[in-house]
């Protein structure tokens, strides 16, 4: 396939890279990074849509991503597909779906699970809104940055897979982080606690996958001075779209709404930022009960 790829950061230039070397053509754009080879370069976001079959954006938020909609579906051939990656809020997704049907688009919202190395590894987890039509199109090129594809449903139902995902995420790994910080305080081996709590009712991602814990379980952040991984901000910004869902939603959601507002506290004023979502342990640790 021709594709065009807008959106060329930490997530973005890997993946149009593995399209590229699994022989599509790619042409890429982004405002501040120049594609890397083999990506051809596009001068503009809508030079590199034109003639494209599949048009591939991975952006910040939802308000550049209908930005670059506006400037890139008039330049779509009919009858291609505009996938976004991005992690958006749902109204987002909704509305660009809506601007590209209409002007005889196929439309995706399909963000991802895995981070930094799943996109570089072609292992990502893509959660799928859209149409039918649209995913079977599209499906190829997911199998290639990716291990899996759900098509979740309609347009915006990625993205609600999405956040919900990651509220679950936040809210488990802040209990991972104050069960070792308890555990610690009572005198508990850490490396015991991992056996139990991983082979038991306890278990989750969090523990097993992802241990905030240096040394413990499988190799991650933690055992790298807590250097992202997922980065505490981008957990933030998601926790921040679950509960501008809920709130549209009339959703309760309390569990959710205080991951959202210890993440805020971790990454705005103490030393969160710019560190992985699993540094809360070395947080809890440092604190009393208060």
């Amino acid at each position: 396939m021709k594709i065009g790829f807008i959106g060329l950061g930490n997530m973005g230039m890997p993946m149009a890279i593995n399209l590229a070397k699994a022989g599509h053509e790619v042409i890429g754009f982004d405002k501040v990074a120049a594609p890397e080879a083999p990506l051809r370069a596009a001068s503009s976001a809508a030079e590199a849509a034109t003639g494209a079959d599949v048009v591939i954006t991975m952006l910040p938020n939802g308000g550049i991503l209908q930005s670059v909609a506006a400037e890139i579906i008039p330049a779509m051939k009919a009858g291609a597909v505009f996938c976004d990656c991005s992690t958006v809020d749902v109204e987002s997704a909704r509305a660009v779906a809506t601007d590209a049907n209409a002007a005889g688009l196929g439309a995706l919202d399909a963000p991802v699970s895995g981070g930094i190395t799943g996109a570089a590894g072609g292992t990502l987890t893509f959660m799928v809104g859209g149409g039918a039509e649209a995913f079977a199109t599209v499906e190829p090129l997911f199998e290639i940055m990716g291990q899996k594809a759900v098509h979740c449903g309609e347009s915006g139902a990625g993205q609600a897979a999405k956040i919900c995902n990651n509220m679950i995420l936040g809210v488990t790994m802040i209990a991972t982080c104050e069960a070792f910080a308890l555990a610690d305080k009572l005198g508990l081996d850490r490396q015991k606690m991992f056996d139990v709590v991983s082979t038991s009712s306890g278990y989750s991602w969090s523990m097993n996958a992802y241990c905030p814990a240096p040394g413990i379980g499988p190799k991650s952040p933690a055992d790298n001075g807590y250097k992202p991984g997922f980065a505490a901000d981008l957990m933030l910004k998601d926790l921040r779209l679950a509960q501008q869902a809920a709130e549209g939603a009339d959703a309760d959601t309390p569990m959710g709404e205080l991951a959202m507002q210890l993440y805020d506290r971790f990454v705005g004023s103490e030393d969160g930022a710019g560190q992985d979502f699993s540094a809360m342990l070395p947080r809890f640790e440092k604190r009393g009960r208060s």
